[in-house]
């Protein structure tokens, strides 16, 4: 009998308490759900700047009724939870029938005994309580998706499957480790459901392919992989055919080609909608990094959803997947000793198959980094891991600062662990032939030699290690060291230094989007230091690096200016204020300064009735040129040359009196029923040009079969809750998201004091 996978999505009820709250006081509610993210902000919250001012730390319950038909003593049944943020303990029919800890880990519950005929209760348990929390926005809740799953009682559990490939000569050999001793087909399908090849075996069935489409960023090429046991239970899995091979002498070949890794970091928040992030959601941010040229994604820093790597291995995108941050302290610590393995082999397990998934990280900027007991813990980590994927390279994120070995620390007592690592005391290692010792005892366990903010040392590092690899694991935007200082404000593009070194295979921006949580002091809500904003708009370093990762000509001018507000960005994560601005009501005349990035050979500058000619973006090793203008109202336009020939341009014009109101989404898609989405509202002059200093109340309402989920306006500072359905324009911008909740036709409407408002109109096909 076919196995049975029903989402349970809506239809739950939640109510916060110590103990389990009165039925009547539970509210509907969809999931995925995060119970924080909506409150006001406020100072005196728990554990404040690590968690954005969110209070969180409460217990929450969540039930649901699931009936079923006769109960078949033949068959198995299981709950499997995406993600619970934390300490979940779930009952079926008041039978505790289990639980996790660590809230990143997946986890699949048998409930076999305790189904029933009819009506089955589930109550879930969440537990928010415990100290510290992670140094970022954690959220709480039932936050990733629920499954209800019946099988038979024999049945193939896809974290057992093992698939390898070996290409050679347009010629793919594919491997496949069941998990079963029990008789097993295996058929290989384009998604279309065109048959490739089959296959049966027990235990091991071998397929081959010819002229297979190979799998990459480029060419994201995946087929179908279905096993099966005669006349029963079923599984299909999405996989790539591709190879990858690292090694000093040639670097990152994907394919056989030569790949440098062109990446951001991302946490997994999503903003205003806090960690109950949706596929579509982060499809459309995926879709804004994949249009500036990003080909990797360093998923910081525990196990993302089964959605986001299934993203990845359909959009393209090499992923570094690592499973914890700290070890012995911070938030990890109380689960360290008891959980690591099981937390490790979860992530390992799950993701071993998908062709994105190139390298595993085992931790992240740990305490006692270089020490002996920091690397015998790595030995250990690194050991396991290589054993459950002997096919990926395993590595770890090492912090720029290493320090000797002093008095015992006591990290339970702890309360921010990053500033104990970060902080310079009598104990820190300055010597870089020192600090390269204590690199050299990681590299003894590590594939991948990877660091946060060190490109100032690459060449050190690789005279003493030079049969090691280089990986810019956390790269500042804009800014990079010296090689006695790890933060000197140096006008170099710190992702754009691998580019040139051969035994380095890339880098990861720290971060692709802003957010919540590792404030720098109320009342910023998060993290600013990224190369876009929550709604997708790009800061300067996202256009400078766009002109470097892609090959369509392109040129974007921006003007420095301070007067738009402060970000509360940590200085050496900053981008410098250049916007998309030229209006400047304070001043009468003089002159301001621009930068420009572009792929062009050259660019000239037209303003008003005359022409600039700027250096040659050749003449900085980055490729963006810097410089002066006369300040004058109306239009300020750069055209990029290649050959001689203009090829692309870009304006940005003085706005007259505001007029209207639009509304745009963040990418443009289909909707289905069940589906969120961002729109941003825009306050444009007559001539559709962007009112950037308008701070007005924009507020939004909508029509027909769809609801408001939170608005925002990228401003971190912000304090009107996520929840409310108006909010203050923020560089002439605000947003809203919602979700279709039926078939039928809808509008969204947002509405302004004396401006014409602004309405988008969606039809039973969500066009």
């Amino acid at each position: 009998m076919e196995r049975v996978i029903n989402l349970l999505q809506d239809e739950w009820y939640f109510a916060l308490g110590m103990e389990q709250p009165e039925a009547s006081t539970f509210t509907k509610v969809q999931i995925p759900h995060d119970w924080a993210v909506g409150r006001p902000i406020s100072p005196d919250a728990p554990l404040g700047m690590a968690q954005g001012w969110f209070h969180r730390n409460e217990i929450g319950w969540y039930r649901r009724v699931v009936t079923i038909g006769e109960k078949d003593p033949a068959r198995r049944y299981f709950l499997d939870f995406g993600g619970v943020f934390e300490c979940a303990k779930v009952w079926i029919n008041g039978c505790e029938v289990g639980g996790q800890r660590y809230g990143y880990t997946p986890f699949r519950l048998e409930i076999t005994d305790a189904v029933r005929t009819g009506e089955n209760q589930i109550l879930v348990q969440v537990d928010n309580t415990r100290e510290p929390a992670d140094r970022w926005y954690s959220g709480c809740g039932i936050y990733r998706p629920v499954k209800w799953m019946e099988t038979d009682r024999e049945y193939l559990d896809e974290k057992d499957i093992v698939v390898t490939t070996d290409i050679h000569d347009d010629q793919a050999g594919i491997r496949i480790q069941t998990g079963s001793a029990l008789a097993t087909t295996a058929v290989l399908s384009l998604p279309d459901g065109r048959l490739i090849a089959e296959g049966n075996g027990c235990g091991t069935i071998d397929l081959h392919v010819n002229h297979p489409l190979l799998w990459s960023a480029e060419r994201p090429n995946l087929y179908d992989l279905t096993l099966g046991l005669p006349g029963g239970d079923a599984v299909t899995r999405r996989i790539g055919l591709r190879s990858v091979s690292i090694d000093v002498e040639t670097g990152l070949r994907i394919n056989g080609k030569k790949v440098k890794l062109h990446g951001v970091c991302l946490h997994q928040d999503m903003g205003c909608r806090g960690i109950a992030a949706t596929k579509e959601m982060w499809r459309d941010r995926l879709t804004i990094l994949k249009k500036m040229g990003c080909n990797a994604l360093r998923l910081a820093h525990h196990m993302h959803s089964d959605e986001m790597l299934d993203l990845c291995d359909e959009m393209g995108f090499y992923v570094y997947s690592e499973c914890f941050d700290k070890w012995h302290s911070g938030l990890y610590g109380r689960y360290f000793d008891q959980d690591w393995d099981h937390d490790l082999a979860a992530m390992i397990r799950r993701d071993r198959n998908r062709p994105s998934v190139i390298i595993w990280g085992v931790g992240n900027e740990v305490e006692n980094q270089g020490q002996q007991s920091m690397v015998d813990t790595l030995a250990m980590l690194s050991k396991r891991a290589h054993e459950l994927d002997g096919t990926r390279p395993v590595t770890y994120a090492m912090n720029p600062h290493f320090k000797r070995a002093g008095k015992k620390i006591d990290y339970s007592q702890v309360k921010d662990i990053q500033q104990l690592v970060d902080e310079v005391d009598d104990r820190e290692i300055e010597d870089l032939e020192e600090r390269i010792d204590c690199i050299s005892a990681i590299a003894q366990h590590v594939d991948i030699i990877s660091c946060n903010y060190q490109e100032q040392w690459f060449e050190a590092i690789h005279r003493r290690l030079s049969d090691k690899l280089i990986l810019s694991t956390e790269a500042y935007p804009f800014f990079v060291g010296h090689l006695d200082s790890m933060q000197n404000y140096t006008q170099r593009v710190p992702a754009l230094i691998p580019e040139a070194l051969p035994y380095a295979i890339g880098s990861f921006v720290w971060a692709g989007y802003d957010y919540l949580g590792e404030s720098m002091g109320w009342p910023s809500k998060g993290w600013t230091g990224s190369l876009f904003r929550m709604d997708g708009t790009p800061r300067i370093s996202a256009y400078i690096l766009k002109s470097h990762w892609t090959e369509e000509p392109m040129v974007h001018i921006s003007i420095l200016d301070n007067t738009l507000g402060d970000e509360f960005t940590k200085a050496h994560w900053a981008n410098p204020p250049y916007e998309d601005v030229w209006d400047f009501p304070e001043l009468h005349q003089g002159v301001v300064p621009y930068l420009i990035a572009t792929n062009c050979d050259r660019v000239e500058i037209h303003c008003g009735d005359r022409v600039f000619y700027p250096p040659l973006p050749k003449e900085n090793p980055d490729g963006y040129i810097t410089g002066f203008v006369p300040w004058m109202p109306g239009k300020i336009e750069v055209l990029g040359f290649i050959n001689g020939q203009s090829e692309c341009s870009h304006a940005l014009y003085t706005p007259e009196a505001p007029a209207k109101l639009t509304l745009s989404p963040m990418v443009q898609r289909i909707l289905a029923p069940g589906e969120e989405m961002l729109l941003t509202a825009s306050i444009l002059d007559a001539q559709n040009h962007l009112c950037i200093r308008e701070k007005r109340l924009i507020s939004f309402r909508v029509e027909g079969d769809a609801e408001i989920l939170a608005t925002d306006n990228c401003n971190l500072m912000e304090q009107t809750p996520y929840s409310a359905h108006a909010v203050s324009a923020w560089h002439g911008k605000a947003s809203v998201v919602f979700r279709r909740t039926g078939d039928g036709a809808f509008r969204i409407i947002a509405e302004t004091d004396a401006l014409e408002s602004a309405v988008i109109t969606m039809d039973q096909r969500g066009d």
